[in-house]
């Protein structure tokens, strides 16, 4: 992954939000850890990310 990083605004449910939330608590990471983990291993499994070793995970800034 690019070492440089991009911030975006995301709207999105409530209901959502809170399942990310408990989510990315139960896997120790940040919101917007787990929020780029989910992104970059759903772009990976597509086939559409280039130059990732399966085994990395994505960075985080936690």
């Amino acid at each position: 992954m690019a070492k440089d990083k991009k911030s975006f605004v995301l709207r999105i449910n409530s209901e959502t939000m809170s399942a990310i939330e408990k989510w990315a608590a139960d896997e120790f990471r940040s919101v917007n850890g787990q929020l780029e983990f989910l992104i970059t291993d759903a772009l990976r499994k597509a086939g559409r990310l280039k130059n990732i070793n399966e085994n990395t995970e994505p960075e985080t800034n936690e």
